[in-house]
Protein backbone atom coordinates (compact mmCIF):
# COMPACT_ATOMS: atom_id res chain seq x y z
CA UNK A 1 0.00 0.00 0.00
CA UNK A 2 2.55 2.71 0.95
CA UNK A 3 4.65 1.53 -2.04
CA UNK A 4 1.58 2.17 -4.74
CA UNK A 5 0.48 5.63 -2.21
CA UNK A 6 4.19 6.96 -3.43
CA UNK A 7 4.80 5.98 -6.47
CA UNK A 8 1.29 8.37 -7.35
CA UNK A 9 1.73 10.91 -4.86
CA UNK A 10 5.73 11.01 -3.87
CA UNK A 11 6.51 12.81 -0.85
CA UNK A 12 2.88 13.91 -0.26
CA UNK A 13 2.56 10.96 1.64
CA UNK A 14 3.22 10.65 5.32
CA UNK A 15 3.70 8.21 7.99
CA UNK A 16 5.38 10.24 10.79
CA UNK A 17 3.84 9.91 14.00
CA UNK A 18 3.43 13.80 14.00
CA UNK A 19 1.70 14.03 11.01
CA UNK A 20 -0.52 10.73 11.87
CA UNK A 21 -0.95 12.33 15.36
CA UNK A 22 -2.05 15.72 14.21
CA UNK A 23 -5.12 13.74 11.66
CA UNK A 24 -6.33 11.29 14.65
CA UNK A 25 -8.78 13.87 16.31
CA UNK A 26 -10.64 17.31 15.57
CA UNK A 27 -11.47 19.62 18.53
CA UNK A 28 -13.59 17.20 20.46
CA UNK A 29 -12.58 15.07 24.03
CA UNK A 30 -13.11 11.88 21.81
CA UNK A 31 -10.82 9.07 21.95
CA UNK A 32 -8.21 9.79 18.89
CA UNK A 33 -7.80 7.20 16.22
CA UNK A 34 -4.49 6.98 14.47
CA UNK A 35 -4.51 6.62 10.13
CA UNK A 36 -1.55 4.43 9.24
CA UNK A 37 -1.18 6.76 6.28
CA UNK A 38 -1.83 10.89 5.83
CA UNK A 39 -2.25 11.83 2.04
CA UNK A 40 -2.27 15.25 0.69
CA UNK A 41 -3.82 15.12 -2.72
CA UNK A 42 -4.00 18.17 -5.28
CA UNK A 43 -6.99 17.26 -7.40
CA UNK A 44 -9.89 15.55 -8.21
CA UNK A 45 -8.18 12.56 -10.08
CA UNK A 46 -5.30 12.21 -7.55
CA UNK A 47 -8.47 11.81 -4.85
CA UNK A 48 -10.13 9.18 -7.07
CA UNK A 49 -6.79 7.35 -7.63
CA UNK A 50 -6.11 6.87 -3.50
CA UNK A 51 -9.35 5.85 -2.55
CA UNK A 52 -9.33 2.95 -5.66
CA UNK A 53 -5.73 1.95 -4.13
CA UNK A 54 -8.15 1.98 -0.57
CA UNK A 55 -10.47 -0.38 -1.98
CA UNK A 56 -7.93 -2.61 -3.59
CA UNK A 57 -6.45 -3.05 -0.14
CA UNK A 58 -8.88 -2.83 2.52
CA UNK A 59 -8.28 0.23 3.36
CA UNK A 60 -10.85 2.63 5.47
CA UNK A 61 -10.73 6.31 3.98
CA UNK A 62 -11.32 9.66 6.38
CA UNK A 63 -11.71 12.58 4.96
CA UNK A 64 -9.78 15.62 7.03
CA UNK A 65 -10.24 19.52 6.38
CA UNK A 66 -9.17 21.66 8.80
CA UNK A 67 -9.73 19.12 11.99
CA UNK A 68 -12.50 21.45 13.73
CA UNK A 69 -15.35 19.11 14.38
CA UNK A 70 -16.55 18.59 17.39
CA UNK A 71 -17.83 15.12 16.98
CA UNK A 72 -14.92 13.15 15.84
CA UNK A 73 -15.95 13.03 12.16
CA UNK A 74 -12.13 12.66 11.72
CA UNK A 75 -10.74 10.40 14.16
CA UNK A 76 -9.25 7.58 12.20
CA UNK A 77 -11.17 4.45 14.80
CA UNK A 78 -10.27 1.80 12.13
CA UNK A 79 -6.51 3.22 10.93
CA UNK A 80 -7.01 3.24 7.11
CA UNK A 81 -5.92 6.77 5.35
CA UNK A 82 -6.27 9.77 6.01
CA UNK A 83 -7.23 11.96 2.94
CA UNK A 84 -6.08 15.71 3.61
CA UNK A 85 -7.52 18.11 0.97
CA UNK A 86 -6.25 21.27 2.26
CA UNK A 87 -3.86 21.42 -0.79
CA UNK A 88 -7.02 21.28 -2.85
CA UNK A 89 -7.78 25.28 -2.43
CA UNK A 90 -8.43 26.73 -6.39
CA UNK A 91 -11.23 28.97 -7.11
CA UNK A 92 -12.40 27.06 -10.48
CA UNK A 93 -14.77 30.06 -11.23
CA UNK A 94 -16.31 32.90 -10.25
CA UNK A 95 -19.91 33.62 -11.66
CA UNK A 96 -20.81 37.24 -10.31
CA UNK A 97 -23.76 37.33 -12.93
CA UNK A 98 -25.25 34.18 -11.46
CA UNK A 99 -24.47 34.62 -7.69
CA UNK A 100 -22.26 31.63 -7.62
CA UNK A 101 -18.92 30.03 -7.46
CA UNK A 102 -17.34 26.95 -8.24
CA UNK A 103 -14.32 26.01 -5.46
CA UNK A 104 -12.59 22.91 -4.24
CA UNK A 105 -12.93 21.53 -1.16
CA UNK A 106 -10.24 22.35 0.64
CA UNK A 107 -10.44 26.07 0.66
CA UNK A 108 -11.50 27.57 3.79
CA UNK A 109 -14.34 30.13 4.30
CA UNK A 110 -12.23 33.13 5.32
CA UNK A 111 -10.16 32.24 1.78
CA UNK A 112 -12.91 32.39 0.41
CA UNK A 113 -14.21 35.97 1.91
CA UNK A 114 -10.65 37.30 0.79
CA UNK A 115 -11.20 36.20 -2.81
CA UNK A 116 -14.57 37.69 -2.80
CA UNK A 117 -13.89 40.89 -0.73
CA UNK A 118 -13.69 43.35 -3.73
CA UNK A 119 -16.68 41.91 -5.88
CA UNK A 120 -19.27 43.10 -3.73
CA UNK A 121 -20.30 39.16 -2.87
CA UNK A 122 -20.08 37.22 -0.04
CA UNK A 123 -20.58 33.33 1.41
CA UNK A 124 -22.53 34.18 4.60
CA UNK A 125 -22.26 30.81 6.66
CA UNK A 126 -19.87 30.97 9.36
CA UNK A 127 -19.44 28.36 11.57
CA UNK A 128 -17.30 30.08 13.68
CA UNK A 129 -13.58 28.10 13.02
CA UNK A 130 -11.97 28.91 9.85
CA UNK A 131 -13.24 25.24 8.51
CA UNK A 132 -13.22 24.07 5.11
CA UNK A 133 -16.02 24.80 2.80
CA UNK A 134 -15.89 20.65 1.79
CA UNK A 135 -15.85 19.67 5.68
CA UNK A 136 -18.82 22.39 6.43
CA UNK A 137 -20.39 20.52 3.52
CA UNK A 138 -19.31 16.99 4.93
CA UNK A 139 -21.24 17.61 8.59
CA UNK A 140 -24.16 20.16 6.94
CA UNK A 141 -22.40 23.17 9.09
CA UNK A 142 -24.58 26.24 9.50
CA UNK A 143 -23.68 28.98 12.20
CA UNK A 144 -24.14 32.96 13.22
CA UNK A 145 -25.89 33.50 9.45
CA UNK A 146 -28.70 30.69 9.38
CA UNK A 147 -31.55 32.58 10.32
CA UNK A 148 -31.02 34.45 7.64
CA UNK A 149 -29.32 32.70 4.96
CA UNK A 150 -29.70 28.93 5.59
CA UNK A 151 -27.09 26.41 5.98
CA UNK A 152 -25.33 24.59 3.63
CA UNK A 153 -27.81 22.49 3.03
CA UNK A 154 -29.49 25.45 1.63
CA UNK A 155 -26.34 26.82 -0.09
CA UNK A 156 -24.44 24.10 -2.15
CA UNK A 157 -25.78 24.16 -5.57
CA UNK A 158 -23.51 21.07 -6.62
CA UNK A 159 -20.99 19.37 -6.10
CA UNK A 160 -18.04 16.63 -7.21
CA UNK A 161 -17.54 13.27 -5.03
CA UNK A 162 -15.24 10.84 -5.51
CA UNK A 163 -17.29 7.30 -4.44
CA UNK A 164 -15.98 4.64 -2.57
CA UNK A 165 -15.01 2.46 -6.04
CA UNK A 166 -13.33 5.99 -6.92
CA UNK A 167 -15.67 6.88 -9.43
CA UNK A 168 -15.92 10.70 -9.96
CA UNK A 169 -19.73 11.74 -9.72
CA UNK A 170 -20.82 15.31 -10.78
CA UNK A 171 -24.26 16.50 -8.70
CA UNK A 172 -26.57 19.15 -9.31
CA UNK A 173 -26.16 21.97 -11.45
CA UNK A 174 -25.80 25.66 -11.56
CA UNK A 175 -29.40 26.15 -12.09
CA UNK A 176 -31.61 27.78 -9.16
CA UNK A 177 -33.96 25.19 -9.30
CA UNK A 178 -34.66 21.34 -10.85
CA UNK A 179 -36.94 19.07 -10.79
CA UNK A 180 -34.91 16.47 -12.31
CA UNK A 181 -33.72 12.47 -10.39
CA UNK A 182 -32.95 12.22 -6.99
CA UNK A 183 -31.29 15.48 -5.22
CA UNK A 184 -28.04 13.66 -4.27
CA UNK A 185 -26.13 16.96 -3.78
CA UNK A 186 -28.60 17.03 -0.08
CA UNK A 187 -27.99 13.55 -0.12
CA UNK A 188 -23.79 14.41 0.18
CA UNK A 189 -24.34 17.05 2.38
CA UNK A 190 -24.57 16.30 5.56
CA UNK A 191 -23.08 12.77 5.16
CA UNK A 192 -19.87 13.12 6.81
CA UNK A 193 -17.77 11.55 4.57
CA UNK A 194 -19.70 8.28 4.96
CA UNK A 195 -20.79 7.69 0.98
CA UNK A 196 -18.02 9.24 -0.93
CA UNK A 197 -15.17 12.04 -0.59
CA UNK A 198 -16.36 15.89 -1.60
CA UNK A 199 -13.42 17.52 -3.38
CA UNK A 200 -15.46 20.59 -5.35
CA UNK A 201 -18.26 22.58 -4.57
CA UNK A 202 -20.40 25.25 -6.38
CA UNK A 203 -21.78 27.56 -3.71
CA UNK A 204 -24.36 30.33 -3.95
CA UNK A 205 -23.23 33.62 -3.02
CA UNK A 206 -24.84 36.80 -2.31
CA UNK A 207 -24.58 40.62 -2.26
CA UNK A 208 -22.68 42.28 0.92
CA UNK A 209 -25.43 44.66 2.81
CA UNK A 210 -24.81 48.44 2.04
CA UNK A 211 -26.22 48.72 5.71
CA UNK A 212 -25.14 47.21 8.71
CA UNK A 213 -25.41 47.57 12.31
CA UNK A 214 -24.83 45.07 15.34
CA UNK A 215 -25.69 45.50 19.01
CA UNK A 216 -25.51 43.66 22.21
CA UNK A 217 -28.57 43.68 24.81
CA UNK A 218 -28.56 42.36 28.57
CA UNK A 219 -32.06 40.92 29.75
CA UNK A 220 -33.40 40.69 33.39
CA UNK A 221 -34.06 37.17 32.74
CA UNK A 222 -33.16 34.17 30.43
CA UNK A 223 -36.67 33.66 29.64
CA UNK A 224 -37.09 37.49 28.65
CA UNK A 225 -34.22 37.04 26.26
CA UNK A 226 -35.59 33.50 24.77
CA UNK A 227 -39.50 35.22 24.39
CA UNK A 228 -37.96 38.15 22.45
CA UNK A 229 -36.11 35.82 19.86
CA UNK A 230 -39.46 33.91 19.36
CA UNK A 231 -41.28 36.91 18.86
CA UNK A 232 -38.56 38.48 16.26
CA UNK A 233 -38.96 35.07 14.59
CA UNK A 234 -42.40 34.90 14.42
CA UNK A 235 -43.21 38.40 13.10
CA UNK A 236 -40.87 37.83 10.07
CA UNK A 237 -38.08 40.78 11.10
CA UNK A 238 -35.01 39.62 8.75
CA UNK A 239 -32.23 39.67 11.35
CA UNK A 240 -29.27 38.55 9.92
CA UNK A 241 -28.03 37.04 13.33
CA UNK A 242 -29.66 36.30 17.01
CA UNK A 243 -27.20 35.17 19.05
CA UNK A 244 -27.84 33.56 22.86
CA UNK A 245 -25.35 33.80 25.56
CA UNK A 246 -25.90 33.11 28.88
CA UNK A 247 -24.60 34.17 32.52
CA UNK A 248 -21.71 31.69 32.68
CA UNK A 249 -20.87 32.41 29.20
CA UNK A 250 -20.51 35.92 29.22
CA UNK A 251 -17.83 35.34 32.12
CA UNK A 252 -15.35 33.33 30.16
CA UNK A 253 -15.59 35.75 27.54
CA UNK A 254 -15.06 38.77 29.21
CA UNK A 255 -12.09 37.28 30.73
CA UNK A 256 -10.58 35.89 27.79
CA UNK A 257 -11.61 38.68 25.26
CA UNK A 258 -11.02 41.51 27.81
CA UNK A 259 -14.80 42.64 27.38
CA UNK A 260 -16.82 44.13 29.92
CA UNK A 261 -20.34 42.72 28.68
CA UNK A 262 -22.59 43.01 31.15
CA UNK A 263 -23.26 39.70 33.30
CA UNK A 264 -26.81 38.54 32.10
CA UNK A 265 -28.41 36.55 29.70
CA UNK A 266 -27.94 38.39 26.86
CA UNK A 267 -28.62 38.89 22.92
CA UNK A 268 -26.38 39.95 20.24
CA UNK A 269 -27.82 41.30 17.00
CA UNK A 270 -26.85 42.15 13.65
CA UNK A 271 -29.15 43.64 11.09
CA UNK A 272 -28.87 43.47 7.15
CA UNK A 273 -30.27 45.62 4.46
CA UNK A 274 -29.69 48.20 1.35
CA UNK A 275 -30.58 51.07 3.25
CA UNK A 276 -29.69 52.52 6.79
CA UNK A 277 -33.66 53.14 6.74
CA UNK A 278 -34.20 49.02 5.94
CA UNK A 279 -32.27 48.61 9.16
CA UNK A 280 -33.38 51.61 11.25
CA UNK A 281 -36.86 49.70 10.68
CA UNK A 282 -35.56 46.31 11.59
CA UNK A 283 -33.99 47.95 14.82
CA UNK A 284 -36.98 49.43 15.73
CA UNK A 285 -39.39 46.72 15.66
CA UNK A 286 -36.75 44.28 17.51
CA UNK A 287 -36.04 47.57 20.14
CA UNK A 288 -40.00 47.23 20.89
CA UNK A 289 -40.13 43.54 21.30
CA UNK A 290 -37.05 43.77 23.63
CA UNK A 291 -38.39 45.92 26.47
CA UNK A 292 -41.67 44.69 26.65
CA UNK A 293 -39.27 41.42 27.67
CA UNK A 294 -37.32 42.99 30.02
CA UNK A 295 -34.27 44.25 27.92
CA UNK A 296 -31.70 46.36 29.94
CA UNK A 297 -30.65 48.79 26.83
CA UNK A 298 -29.05 48.08 23.55
CA UNK A 299 -24.85 48.69 23.24
CA UNK A 300 -24.10 49.23 19.18
CA UNK A 301 -21.68 48.43 16.75
CA UNK A 302 -22.07 50.49 13.56
CA UNK A 303 -18.41 50.65 12.39
CA UNK A 304 -16.58 47.99 11.13
CA UNK A 305 -14.36 47.38 14.00
CA UNK A 306 -16.82 47.80 16.01
CA UNK A 307 -18.61 44.78 14.73
CA UNK A 308 -15.57 42.60 14.45
CA UNK A 309 -14.77 43.14 17.70
CA UNK A 310 -18.41 42.18 18.96
CA UNK A 311 -18.54 38.72 16.52
CA UNK A 312 -14.93 38.03 17.86
CA UNK A 313 -15.90 37.69 21.31
CA UNK A 314 -18.75 35.68 20.15
CA UNK A 315 -16.57 33.27 17.71
CA UNK A 316 -14.25 33.16 21.27
CA UNK A 317 -16.73 31.79 23.17
CA UNK A 318 -15.45 28.01 22.91
CA UNK A 319 -12.12 29.01 22.95
CA UNK A 320 -13.23 31.38 26.05
CA UNK A 321 -14.34 28.17 27.62
CA UNK A 322 -11.05 25.74 27.18
CA UNK A 323 -9.57 28.35 28.68
CA UNK A 324 -11.48 28.97 32.23
CA UNK A 325 -10.13 25.13 33.06
CA UNK A 326 -6.45 24.22 31.93
CA UNK A 327 -5.61 20.99 31.67
CA UNK A 328 -9.95 19.75 31.12
CA UNK A 329 -11.20 19.00 27.45
CA UNK A 330 -14.21 20.30 26.25
CA UNK A 331 -17.33 18.57 25.44
CA UNK A 332 -19.90 20.61 23.49
CA UNK A 333 -22.91 19.88 22.25
CA UNK A 334 -25.47 21.08 20.34
CA UNK A 335 -29.44 20.52 20.04
CA UNK A 336 -31.69 22.10 17.88
CA UNK A 337 -36.03 22.72 18.61
CA UNK A 338 -38.72 24.27 16.82
CA UNK A 339 -38.55 28.13 17.73
CA UNK A 340 -41.34 27.98 19.57
CA UNK A 341 -40.11 25.45 22.69
CA UNK A 342 -36.78 27.43 22.45
CA UNK A 343 -37.61 29.36 26.07
CA UNK A 344 -39.08 26.21 27.82
CA UNK A 345 -35.48 23.90 26.29
CA UNK A 346 -33.18 26.46 27.75
CA UNK A 347 -34.97 27.32 31.13
CA UNK A 348 -35.48 22.89 31.71
CA UNK A 349 -32.12 23.02 30.68
CA UNK A 350 -30.23 25.56 33.08
CA UNK A 351 -32.90 24.12 36.00
CA UNK A 352 -30.89 20.75 35.09
CA UNK A 353 -27.28 22.14 35.70
CA UNK A 354 -28.23 24.29 38.63
CA UNK A 355 -29.66 21.13 40.25
CA UNK A 356 -26.33 18.89 38.83
CA UNK A 357 -24.36 21.90 40.48
CA UNK A 358 -22.34 21.83 37.35
CA UNK A 359 -21.49 24.81 35.19
CA UNK A 360 -22.22 24.92 31.80
CA UNK A 361 -21.75 27.97 29.48
CA UNK A 362 -24.55 28.09 27.17
CA UNK A 363 -24.50 30.23 23.68
CA UNK A 364 -26.56 29.54 20.74
CA UNK A 365 -27.95 30.29 17.53
CA UNK A 366 -31.07 31.34 18.87
CA UNK A 367 -33.27 32.34 16.13
CA UNK A 368 -32.86 28.34 14.15
CA UNK A 369 -33.68 27.19 17.85
CA UNK A 370 -30.42 25.91 17.95
CA UNK A 371 -28.16 25.88 21.07
CA UNK A 372 -25.09 24.83 22.72
CA UNK A 373 -23.46 24.05 26.17
CA UNK A 374 -19.98 23.35 26.46
CA UNK A 375 -19.03 21.02 29.41
CA UNK A 376 -15.30 20.86 30.63
CA UNK A 377 -14.05 17.79 32.13
CA UNK A 378 -11.30 15.20 32.60
CA UNK A 379 -11.65 12.52 30.66
CA UNK A 380 -9.73 10.29 33.23
CA UNK A 381 -12.59 11.12 36.38
CA UNK A 382 -15.11 8.30 36.00
CA UNK A 383 -17.40 10.31 37.81
CA UNK A 384 -17.10 13.54 36.31
CA UNK A 385 -17.40 12.12 33.14
CA UNK A 386 -20.19 9.76 33.72
CA UNK A 387 -22.48 12.75 35.63
CA UNK A 388 -21.96 15.55 32.18
CA UNK A 389 -22.99 11.81 30.04
CA UNK A 390 -25.88 11.70 31.77
CA UNK A 391 -26.68 16.02 31.27
CA UNK A 392 -26.04 15.55 28.00
CA UNK A 393 -28.13 12.53 27.34
CA UNK A 394 -30.84 14.42 28.96
CA UNK A 395 -30.51 17.34 26.71
CA UNK A 396 -30.86 15.36 24.20
CA UNK A 397 -33.79 13.35 25.14
CA UNK A 398 -35.23 16.94 25.97
CA UNK A 399 -34.46 18.04 22.30
CA UNK A 400 -36.35 14.86 21.09
CA UNK A 401 -39.56 15.34 23.20
CA UNK A 402 -39.80 19.10 22.23
CA UNK A 403 -39.59 17.60 18.28
CA UNK A 404 -35.75 18.96 17.87
CA UNK A 405 -32.78 16.94 16.58
CA UNK A 406 -29.74 15.63 18.92
CA UNK A 407 -27.90 17.84 16.14
CA UNK A 408 -28.29 21.32 14.69
CA UNK A 409 -25.03 21.69 13.40
CA UNK A 410 -22.56 19.47 14.54
CA UNK A 411 -23.25 16.08 12.97
CA UNK A 412 -23.29 12.86 14.47
CA UNK A 413 -19.78 11.56 13.99
CA UNK A 414 -19.08 9.10 16.89
CA UNK A 415 -20.60 11.57 19.69
CA UNK A 416 -24.11 11.33 18.22
CA UNK A 417 -24.22 8.04 17.08
CA UNK A 418 -26.49 6.52 19.88
CA UNK A 419 -29.18 8.44 19.25
CA UNK A 420 -30.07 8.54 15.75
CA UNK A 421 -32.31 5.57 16.36
CA UNK A 422 -35.08 7.33 18.75
CA UNK A 423 -35.12 10.20 16.38
CA UNK A 424 -35.07 8.38 13.31
CA UNK A 425 -37.02 5.44 13.85
CA UNK A 426 -37.35 3.25 10.50
CA UNK A 427 -36.13 5.70 8.41
CA UNK A 428 -32.60 3.91 9.94
CA UNK A 429 -32.74 1.44 7.76
CA UNK A 430 -32.91 3.44 4.63
CA UNK A 431 -30.04 5.32 5.54
CA UNK A 432 -28.24 1.85 5.88
CA UNK A 433 -29.55 0.90 2.33
CA UNK A 434 -28.15 3.55 0.73
CA UNK A 435 -24.86 3.62 2.84
CA UNK A 436 -24.80 -0.13 1.29
CA UNK A 437 -25.07 0.66 -1.82
CA UNK A 438 -22.50 3.44 -2.22
CA UNK A 439 -19.67 1.86 -0.44
CA UNK A 440 -20.76 -1.92 0.37
CA UNK A 441 -17.53 -2.86 1.57
CA UNK A 442 -17.93 0.13 4.87
CA UNK A 443 -14.65 1.83 3.98
CA UNK A 444 -15.71 5.39 3.68
CA UNK A 445 -15.42 6.66 7.05
CA UNK A 446 -16.66 3.53 9.02
CA UNK A 447 -18.19 3.97 12.06
CA UNK A 448 -19.56 7.47 11.82
CA UNK A 449 -23.10 8.82 11.27
CA UNK A 450 -25.01 5.63 10.49
CA UNK A 451 -25.00 3.01 13.79
CA UNK A 452 -23.57 -0.63 12.54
Amino acid sequence: MIDDLKSLLGDRVSTSASVREHHSHGESWHAAGLPEYVVFPTSTGEVSAIVKLCAQHGKPIVPFGMGSSLEGHVNAIHGGVSIDLTRMTKVVRLSPDDLDITVEAGLTRLKLDAHLKNTGLMFPIDPGADATLGGMAATRASGTTAVRYGTMRDNVLGLTAVLADGRIIHTGGRARKSSSGYDLTRLFVGSEGTLGVITELTLRLYGRPEAVRAAVCPFESMAGAAATVIQTIQLGIPVARIEIVDEAQLRVVNAYSKTSYPIAPTLFFEFHGISDVMVDEQIKAVEEIAREQGAKGFQWASTLEDRATLWQARHNAYYATVASRPGARAWTTDICVPISHLAECILETQADLREAGVVAPLVGHAGDGNFHLIFMLDPDDKNEFEQISHLNERLIERSLKFGGTCSGEHGVGVGKLKYLKAEHGESLDVMRAIKRALDPANLMNPGKLIPD
